[in-house]
């Protein structure tokens, strides 16, 4: 079995209800969404992304032998159920808001609509996939705002939380504008462009420096950015001048150099002046080293004339906001709305729609959630993406996806392209139907009338 596509990759109680609704012949169709309830502190807006491996997970959807047998040896479920299983495939309709559209709490990204068996098996995987790449995203965003026109790489795979997240976390940052990544097998899963420089070893595993950067100039000709920190950054900078002419002689151009150590806003500066004296004015200087968004605003703050920047740790693991608080809820089932009354946790019942509104210049102004069938002006948000289970259509490309998030982060007024939480959060409206709804159940929960063709579900 395939750890990250098998439906074992799940939960326990998605199972055990699935069993469930198995043995009371519950099988009407359930509408879920998923949507995060509140920004995490220092955010002011969410970047969705996800979407792409979220219907690849639904279309293969299905239990192969080995995992029907372990299924049925567990002893944890009923041999009737297991043969049920057999014949499991994801049959629902999926409507979701564009991959890199920005996003605001309680406004549903996605929403299934399924037989209640299916679409409760999918919640933790769907929930896995969606919630990473969005914070991350969400969280390379905020790097692409402070440093607009900035050579910006992913360096995280080496920090992240297991393969497949370092992985996804170079395409949700290559959506949110990076310019690419260090991780291989990016660019040809997803065509991520790929950058990389020197390590530190291979000028340690030398006797010389100067001797380090000319091999390595000699196998990479036309990637010669060389690791200057290695021992002290301006000397090796001075070396890096004294090659020059011998490196020209031979067609090669220094490229630039990358600093991974020390204060990097006056190494920057000096180094600076190094190569500008030499006449390598056209040769860049490339920073990492624990950079965040944070880091990267003092730099240029300060002034530091540096060109690119990688950031790692702090981008794959979200650091300072390493999770949101996403939830995929039950909004109505049999026809029925549902809504979960938990204090803290309470939902929106039916099926929603967003609509987006914008200021005369362009820029966002408020979104509205109403029910489905409350047709409202403004943009609609959520785009119908997959029927019976298929894709209605090929999806787009990563780089349309990239184009549509730049489009989207050119909307965000000032107050929300801020590091720090806004004092003015912006502003999403619950319409007053979707109130009066909510307010109906809740009477009716009260009175006990559980019957009625708006009966509330608790879940």
């Amino acid at each position: 079995m395939n750890p990250l596509t098998s439906p074992l990759l799940t939960d326990l109680y998605q199972l055990t209800m699935l069993q469930a609704y198995f043995a009371h012949g519950m099988r009407e169709t359930a509408v879920f969404e998923f949507f995060v309830r509140t920004l995490p502190s220092r955010r002011n807006f969410m970047l969705a992304a996800g979407l792409e491996q979220a219907l690849d997970f639904l279309e293969q959807l299905r239990f192969d032998q080995d995992e029907l047998a372990w299924l049925e040896q567990s002893g944890l479920f009923r041999k009737d159920f297991v043969e049920h299983l057999r014949g499991l495939r994801f049959t629902g309709d999926v409507c979701a808001m564009p991959e890199g559209t920005l996003v605001f709490p309680q406004e549903p990204i996605l929403r299934v609509v399924a037989p209640i068996p299916q679409a409760q098996l999918i919640e933790s995987r769907l929930i896995n996939l969606v919630h990473f790449e969005t914070t991350v995203a969400s969280k390379a965003a905020r790097s692409v705002l402070v440093a607009p026109g900035k050579l910006l790489v992913d360096f995280g795979l080496r920090r992240a939380h297991g393969a497949e997240a370092g992985l996804l976390a170079a395409r949700a940052s290559y959506i949110a504008g990076f310019s690419g990544t260090a991780t291989v097998l990016a660019a040809p899963l997803f065509r991520v462009p790929l950058f990389g420089t020197m390590a530190h070893s291979f000028v340690q595993a030398h006797d010389d420096e100067a001797a380090a950067f000319l091999d390595f100039a000699k196998v990479f000709p036309g990637n010669t950015v060389f690791l200057i920190d290695t021992y002290d950054t301006e000397s090796a900078a001075r070396k890096i001048v004294a090659l020059a002419p011998q490196l020209q002689q031979a067609g090669i151009a220094i490229k630039g150099v990358r600093l991974d150590s020390g204060d990097l806003a006056t190494h920057a500066r000096n180094v600076r002046r190094i190569l500008d004296d030499a006449g390598l004015t056209r040769t860049t200087i490339f920073a990492s080293g624990n950079l965040d968004e944070y880091r990267v605003r003092e730099l240029l703050a300060a002034g530091a004339p540096i060109d690119g920047f990688g950031i790692g740790t702090s981008l794959v693991t979200a650091s300072d906001a390493p999770f949101l608080d996403a939830v995929y809820k039950l909004q109505e089932y049999a026809g029925k709305p549902r809504r979960k009354r938990s204090p803290g946790k309470a939902t929106w019942p039916g099926r929603k729609r967003v609509y987006r509104h914008y200021r005369d210049d362009g820029l966002l102004d408020h979104d509205v959630i109403t029910l489905e069938d409350d047709r409202q002006p403004g943009m609609a948000l959520l785009q119908p993406v997959m029927r019976g289970g298929r894709r209605l259509q090929a999806s787009p490309g990563l780089d349309e996806v990239r184009a549509h998030a730049k489009r989207e982060l050119a909307t965000l007024p000032r107050h929300l392209r801020e590091l720090d939480s806004s004092a003015a959060p912006y502003r999403v409206e619950i319409a007053p139907v979707l109130r009066d709804l909510a307010a109906k159940l809740d009477q009716q929960s009260a009175s006990g009338q559980h019957d009625s063709s708006a009966a509330a579900l608790f879940v």
